[in-house]
């Protein structure tokens, strides 16, 4: 079992202490902050493999806080919201989270969720084979992508989207395959969200011709 250093960002003292007694009594290492200023000064001395957040917290939102955490780091983020309007999920989603839960929830269920970022961080540098396309090097074991030889930096999704694909070149796979296996959740149909993922990896991986990542309109994707 993966053990890892959790930062949790939460301005409940109970739901905090709550928080703190299961997660370390799984054994992981924790670090916890009751505001977003707070937990971004402790993400950045203390480097914490993934985060769980509030979104309404004094002095920094936990949006914000996420956008400031993805300018340097691929950590799982998980947030903990009684903010359950499908915009706030989306809006969530959008900059970077990789799960979101919305209050009440089981503590069953953040466990289980936890577990599915543990087999994610797993999966995405067990592989041993470097892939080669053409201009792309795509090294999944130690997580180096590369683009006419030069290390290029991808965000998680864009991380694992290209691993989905490249790992499944020549198929034709589903805005539904792409966003269950990529997001590890129930398709909410929001197309936009994939498209805007593609969009982004398509200019870091310099395919702006789609010589990498085939459209099919009203289908999904291949990669080749």
């Amino acid at each position: 079992m993966i053990k890892m250093k959790i930062l949790i960002a939460e301005d409940n003292n109970d739901l905090r202490d709550l928080l703190y007694e299961q997660l370390t009594g799984e054994g992981n290492s924790v670090i916890s902050a009751v505001n977003g200023k707070e937990a971004y000064d402790l993400f950045i001395s203390e480097a914490p493999d993934m985060a769980i957040l509030d979104v309404m917290m004094p002095y920094m939102d936990g949006f914000s806080l996420l956008s400031k955490i993805r300018e340097s780091s691929e950590m799982p983020v998980i947030f903990l919201t009684a903010r359950g309007d499908e915009i706030d999920k989306v809006s969530g989603l959008r900059l970077g989270a990789d799960d979101y839960l919305v209050k009440p929830w089981g503590m069953n269920e953040l466990l289980a969720r936890i577990e599915v970022q543990k087999r994610h961080m797993k999966t995405s540098v067990s592989t041993s084979n470097i892939l080669t396309f053409d201009n792309l090097k795509l090294d999944f074991q130690n997580g180096i992508i590369e683009n006419n030889g030069k290390e290029i930096s991808l965000n998680s999704k864009e991380y694992h989207i290209l691993q989905y694909l490249s790992e499944n070149a020549g198929k034709i796979l589903t805005k539904k395959q792409i966003y269950q296996a990529v997001w590890q959740d129930d398709y909410i149909y929001d197309d936009n969200t994939i498209m805007v993922q593609i969009s982004h990896l398509r200019a870091k991986i310099d395919d702006e011709e789609h010589k990498h990542i085939d459209t099919l309109v009203g289908i999904g994707y291949r990669f080749h």
